[in-house]
């Protein structure tokens, strides 16, 4: 968005740039210390034509001690003049104080600030940018909303020359005696949203970066009431507030309170002392909410995370203290018996208060309490890292273990009986990759699985290579049981024995020592367990699909068993003497 100068005073600054940035040079070795700002102003009354340049010089008498005010500003005046004459004849000043402008913008002279909004700023502290910004928010705010707008008062530092172009304090008083459409709080709350979006557009316009407008808006019927009730507030402002702008509201009260014809009423004083008891009583229950709310779950909530990272779902808080001793105390020893002391003491305050048993607390006992927490949290976040550790450990060895055991299986299938732990790669590799039935890139994620395992032993391993090694085992793991399944399965259909019986087809799958039989293989559902003696069927009786998926999830790979006659006979008498055996079917 453009900043606001004059297009006059656009012309005059780039014609004179090297003689004007010469006068601000000499100015600012003169009275560093005191100069405000320097502007340069659009045409003075009467001008056609940029011919001078004026040149505007606010000068701090905040703070002066080397001087009173009128040497101060004779001095000031006579030397900026006498520099002005000798950088160029065109060049004419206007050198105020800040005291002399409040005046001025007490006795409603405020022409000064229009030249201040269209003015290009060529040295500034902040109080010219954000006098510059507020002068453009105000005509703003007067064009959108006309005569409703009544005073415009600049409080806070503003007119003490410490002024913070990031913290511009504005008061609007706005007319509302003849609304008559909306609720005067929604006509207040519509007035705020509308001027303060107003004052960061007024910042930017005014060119200054991240300017954040600080407005009150306050109707007219709500400052009225303020002023009755002695609100603190407004009678700051009537104190302190310094108008950009009024139509006679906020100068008369401002002089009645000089002279003292402004009084709280006996209903302001008995309403400002009860609400100074009653802020006690709130701060006293603060304190108590410290204790029965935010320091409980400063303490608690940690706690119960620590369980649920060692794999516990999340405890009640009565039972994360019990927990937290039997596990990390008594069990795993990684804590010392103090810190659950520490935890059941904040448990019991939280209770009393909540109790009604504990009603005022100090604030000293607060900040023994909070010192105590601290060093407790300081503990936890270390038995974090202990659990991490040894999280780390029964990974790498859960891993390990799955993984030896996995690669045995998958031996044992392919024909190994005698599998050494110490040689399982080497036997691996022998068993199963070189006769092609699994593929070499898992013999050197094994490789690096036992690897992993003794670089942990050892201490030379980081939690990243923890997880990593973690990630390729779980590949390993789901290639090793895709290939145990397709092994198990192809024996299972080995053992398999169909037949025919009338119209129906049935199955028996022959184990080691029992046979499962399926009347019918649309049916498989309804199955029968029987024992297998000597050769024949013996103890039948009803089984489920689910004793049959466990037994054969047990099963590492079924033994072979030879059919005798005997088999035969007993299908016979189970299933009739004109059942046929099915082969290769």
């Amino acid at each position: 968005m453009e900043v606001v100068v004059s297009e006059d005073v656009k012309k005059k600054v780039e014609k004179h740039k090297d003689k004007i940035n010469k006068f601000k040079k000499a100015v600012l070795q003169k009275f560093d210390k005191y100069v405000i700002g320097i502007g340069v102003f659009p045409l003075l009354k009467g001008e056609t034509e940029p011919k001078t340049v004026n040149l505007f010089i606010l000068i701090d008498d905040y703070d002066s001690k080397k001087m009173n005010k009128l040497e101060l500003r004779e001095k000031t005046i006579t030397v900026v003049e006498g520099i002005a004459k000798t950088t160029d004849p065109l060049f004419k000043t206007e050198t105020m104080l800040i005291s002399d402008l409040k005046e001025a913008m007490y006795d409603a002279k405020w022409d000064i600030l229009s030249d201040i909004g269209n003015c290009a700023l060529i040295y500034d502290k902040g109080m010219l940018g954000a006098l510059k910004a507020a002068e453009i928010h105000k005509n703003m705010s007067v064009k959108k909303f006309e005569r409703y707008i009544l005073s415009y008062i600049a409080v806070g530092s503003l007119f003490r020359g410490d002024a913070n172009y990031n913290d511009i304090d504005v008061f609007v008083v706005v007319d509302d005696t003849d609304v008559k459409r909306m609720p005067r709080i929604e006509l207040k709350d519509k007035l705020r949203a509308i001027i303060q979006g107003m004052g960061l557009q007024a910042g930017q316009m005014a060119g200054l970066k991240g300017a954040q407008f600080h407005v009150q808006t306050y109707i007219l019927t709500d400052f009225w009431e303020s002023v009755k009730d002695a609100n603190p507030v407004i009678f700051t402002m009537l104190r302190d507030g310094v108008p950009l702008f009024d139509r006679g509201v906020f100068m008369p009260w401002k002089l009645l309170l000089k002279m003292g014809r402004i009084k709280p009423s006996q209903e302001a004083i008995d309403m400002n002392m009860e609400l100074g008891e009653r802020l006690v009583q709130r701060t006293r229950a603060k304190l108590l909410s410290i204790i029965g709310e935010d320091l409980f779950y400063a303490a608690m909530n940690p706690a119960q995370a620590a369980l649920m990272l060692y794999g516990i779902p999340p405890p009640t808080p009565k039972e994360t203290v019990k927990l937290l001793d039997e596990i990390f105390v008594k069990k795993e020893k990684l804590l010392e018996k103090k810190y659950v002391t520490v935890l059941e003491k904040v448990r019991q305050y939280y209770k009393d208060v909540e109790h009604g048993k504990i009603t005022t607390i100090k604030g000293k006992d607060i900040d023994s309490l909070l010192d105590m927490i601290e060093d407790y949290l300081k503990r936890i976040r270390k038995l974090f890292d202990q659990i991490d550790k040894k999280n780390e450990r029964e990974s790498i060895l859960n891993t390990y273990d799955t993984c030896i055991a996995i690669a045995r299986d998958s031996l044992y299938l392919s024909g190994e009986k005698k599998i050494s732990v110490t040689k399982i790669d080497e036997i691996f590799k022998k068993g199963l990759v070189e006769k092609g039935l699994i593929p070499e890139k898992y013999l050197r994620i094994l490789k690096s699985v036992i690897k992993t395992k003794k670089e942990y032993d050892r201490g030379k391993l980081s939690k990243q290579e923890v997880i990593k090694a973690n990630k390729e085992a779980k590949v390993f793991i789901t290639a090793l049981v895709d290939y145990i399944q397709r092994q198990k399965s192809i024996e299972l259909e080995r053992a398999k024995v169909r037949f025919k019986y009338g119209k129906e087809y049935g199955e028996v799958l022959l184990l080691d020592k029992v046979a499962f039989i399926t009347n019918n293989i649309k049916e498989r559902d309804k199955i029968d367990i029987a024992d297998i003696k000597n050769g024949r069927l013996v103890n039948l009786k009803k089984s489920s699909l689910e004793e049959f998926e466990k037994y054969i999830a047990k099963l590492t790979i079924p033994s072979r068993v030879f059919i005798k006659e005997t088999i035969f006979e007993d299908l016979k008498s189970l299933f009739g003497k004109d059942i046929h055996i099915l082969v290769n079917y």
